[in-house]
């Protein structure tokens, strides 16, 4: 993965740690929790908080924790991926909040219906953590496998997905749904 367009970086405190956002020319291009597995090294020079795609991003990004925002309004910038990785995540993007999907069915919903090791390696190098929605695949029988950023804070999105599913379906028994192409 290259991340050679990165242009401007800025960091912020969120509920479940520091994270790191990255933009290029084109758009948001990185959002890492801090350590997070495949972060790249980021350049001091390039900090700019007030650079205004990090700055709506972070904006958004808190207002998702909050739970008053459950989509994001934002140009991304995914070229830092193979075209096959590129095809994951624009897949994932997809898959709507308070939702889940298999690696299995997201490897045929790119036509790839083999290739669920080489999509979950793609998930795993999502270079945009939370907005492209890798927090929401999970294993064939549901179960949390592999998260970058570790597997407390993918618990800890999908309940922020689930809480804000109940409030906004006034329902308080109700849980996470799976993806229509799951059932």
């Amino acid at each position: 993965m290259s991340f050679d367009n990165i242009r401007a970086v800025s960091c912020f405190d969120s509920p479940l740690g520091m994270i790191w956002l990255a933009a290029s020319e084109q758009g948001l291009c990185g959002l890492w929790f801090d350590g997070q597995k495949h972060q790249p090294s980021i350049a001091e020079s390039l900090i700019a908080d007030s650079h205004p795609i990090l700055r709506s991003a972070q904006d958004q990004v808190l207002a998702y924790f909050a739970g008053e925002q459950q989509s994001f309004d934002l140009p991304l910038d995914l070229r830092a991926g193979t075209s096959f990785q590129q095809s994951v995540w624009q897949s994932m993007l997809e898959i709507e909040h308070g939702q889940v999907q298999s690696y299995a069915k997201l490897s045929h919903r790119i036509g790839r219906p083999k290739a669920s090791r080489a999509v979950g390696a793609a998930v795993g190098r999502n270079p945009i953590s939370i907005i492209v929605p890798c927090h929401r695949v999970l294993a064939t029988r549901g179960a949390l496998q592999g998260y970058a950023g570790g597997l407390e804070r993918k618990r800890a999105l999908l309940a922020i997905e689930a809480r804000a599913q109940r409030i906004s379906e006034e329902d308080p028994g109700q849980s996470l749904h799976t993806h229509p192409s799951d059932a």
